[in-house]
């Protein structure tokens, strides 16, 4: 928002303030207000509210008394247009202010009331000074300020370039590394289709010779028709006889079949029995062991110790843990994974939310996520944790889902190190299914035996919900 001053307004200005600078102002007091960039227009709005309070009532204009007794956090966010107008309609106000300014600058207040501006200074900062002093050349450093902060978002520009690049060269050596395990497969297809191929025209070529017999074998039958006709007499005679022997010969076959069946049912008849007996024995021996080692029913599974204590006893990760990991980036084998008995579903919070809807605030995102978390324990009867980055925990926040377990992470601690801690607290064989896309977080827990899965997998997941 540029700072304008009113043409005819400059009554006020009749008298000079003691301690404030000689400026060109007077002599550039027709021509226009310069546009200030944003940064220096923030700049001098904050140099006047944080000068304000500083001032005598009487020197305070009327519409910033009430201003100047707002809070310094306030200030200079709710009063910056009352304070950007005066500073525009009112030249001694500005004038008073510009005395305390340059008195808290130092000596860049007076190098920029000298015109000049020292190589390393803030061109911002000397672009807000010389806005308020308006030495001779004030116009010239606030245009500089101006190609400064706008060099300055060319470079952040240029650099979100070359990191959009460099993202996209990464992605173009994935996907021809893809397409070159690709064409491997189609050349060993094609080296079977070729196979089969050359199978086929042997078949064909077979075919083909027994085609040619079996047409010889036809005039000759033919041909031996007539006198044949006899004999097919007599062979249907045969074959009548032929007949009588294999309907007998049938009715002794089903007779046998129907005793191996009864046969069959008796024999697993016999194995069910078996098979029963086994099961009994296995489960009267777990009873009995469960009896001897005093066993109770416990009511705490190993990511509830962890919630207790993660911020105050760091766990070891055990020696020569089993790896259960899979390498697999399909987004349905979260579906599979969770099919699993007993599976423990572990959400990197904040690496899913702000992948999948970061333009809500962090409230809304972990309410979003935990709701979602809720239905996928409701639906599997899964054990499910999300764990929150936060150096401290967040208070006021809505009852978790049943099925839910919601952790934040202490100060010192990351969430990253809280979820390798819930991997290694889980017993060797259970399966645990740690979603996140961090290639670290991913490595860490699949050499612990988790299954890492990517946070698309789980937004699909949810949005299918």
């Amino acid at each position: 928002m540029p700072l304008a001053e009113p043409p005819d307004d400059r009554s006020s200005a009749e008298e000079p303030v003691a301690g404030a600078p000689e400026s060109g102002e007077d002599a550039s007091a027709l021509e226009p207000e310069p546009t200030l960039p944003e940064p220096v227009r923030q700049r001098i709005v904050a140099l006047t509210a944080a000068v304000l309070p500083g001032l005598p009532g009487d020197e305070v204009p009327v519409p910033l008394r009430r201003v100047a007794k707002f809070a310094p956090n306030r200030r200079a966010r709710l009063g910056a247009p009352v304070i950007a107008a005066q500073l525009t309609a009112d030249p001694l106000f500005r004038q008073r202010v510009t005395a305390r300014v340059l008195a808290d600058a130092g000596d860049l207040g007076a190098a920029v009331v000298d015109g000049t501006a020292p190589a390393a200074a803030d061109p911002v900062e000397v672009a807000a000074l010389a806005y308020l002093a308006r030495p001779r050349g004030w116009r010239e450093l606030i245009e500089a300020s101006g190609e400064a902060v706008r060099a300055e978002a060319d470079s952040a520009v240029v650099a979100e370039l070359v990191r959009e690049a460099e993202q996209r060269a990464t992605r173009a050596e994935h996907d021809r590394a893809v397409a070159r395990v690709e064409a491997e497969k189609l050349r060993d297809e094609l080296a079977r289709v070729r196979e089969e191929l050359g199978q086929l025209r042997e078949e064909a070529r077979q075919l083909a010779r027994t085609l040619r017999e079996t047409q010889a074998r036809e005039r000759r039958a033919t041909e031996l028709l007539a006198t044949e006709r006899g004999r097919a007499a007599r062979a249907a005679a045969d074959a009548d006889a032929e007949l009588r022997r294999a309907r007998a010969r049938l009715a002794e076959a089903e007779a046998a079949a129907g005793v191996a069946r009864a046969s069959a049912k008796e024999a697993r008849s016999v194995d069910d029995a078996r098979l029963w007996l086994l099961l009994e024995t296995i489960g009267q021996a777990a009873v009995g062991l469960r009896r001897e080692l005093a066993l109770d029913p416990v009511d705490a599974l190993p990511a509830d110790f962890v919630a207790e204590a993660f911020a105050d006893q760091p766990g070891a990760a055990p020696a020569g843990a089993a790896t259960r990991a899979r390498d697999t980036d399909d987004p349905a084998r979260l579906d599979q994974l969770l099919a699993l008995p007993r599976a423990h579903l572990v959400v990197d919070g904040y690496n899913v939310t702000k992948r999948g809807f970061g333009e809500m605030s962090l409230e809304q995102q972990r309410k979003r996520l935990i709701t979602g978390l809720g239905g996928i324990a409701a639906q599997t009867g899964d054990e499910v944790t999300v764990v929150f980055d936060g150096a401290e925990r967040i208070h006021g926040l809505p009852p978790a889902p049943r099925g839910v377990r919601v952790l934040f992470s202490r100060k010192g601690e990351t969430a990253d190190e809280l979820i390798r801690r819930l991997v290694r607290a889980e017993p060797a064989g259970r399966p645990v299914v740690v979603v996140s896309s961090d290639r670290e977080v991913a490595d860490g827990v699949r050499r612990h035996g988790a299954y890492p899965l990517g946070a698309d997998s789980l937004l699909r997941r949810l949005a299918r919900s």
